[in-house]
């Protein structure tokens, strides 16, 4: 499954971006598809998970009430509305794949990764 993650760019501190994630030739099914990020010198850190079946949904504390995953089932699209965005939220933003169906996986559970897209946020 080769994941497609896009809506990257630049933003002033307090805006908004909205990142998608999709999978051309291939749908999601019964996955779970979540958002990790990764900053210069920081670990891999995961953002949030959805589960396509049942909308299931958790957060990472550091953007709970600030970033919303929702998915489309039309367009086989995962989304991440980034609301209230700060500086620490610059990263590189990759979406994920379980193929298993859980939202609840450590970062080496999930199966694919699509390449990921630059958010950069200008205090």
């Amino acid at each position: 499954v080769q994941l497609q993650a896009s809506g990257g760019g630049l933003v002033q501190a307090g805006g908004s971006l909205r990142l998608s994630c999709d999978a051309p030739g291939h749908t999601f099914n019964t996955y779970a598809i979540a958002w990790f990020r990764r900053a210069p010198g920081k670990r891999r850190e995961f953002v949030a998970a959805i589960s396509w079946n049942d909308g299931n949904s958790r957060y990472a504390n550091s953007v709970k009430g600030r970033f919303t995953i929702s998915t489309d089932n039309a367009k086989n699209t995962v989304y991440l509305q980034m609301n209230s965005l700060k500086a620490e939220d610059s990263a590189v933003y990759l979406c994920a794949v379980d193929k298993h169906g859980s939202i609840w996986g450590a970062v080496y559970e999930y199966d694919y990764w699509g390449q990921g897209t630059q958010v950069t946020v200008s205090s």
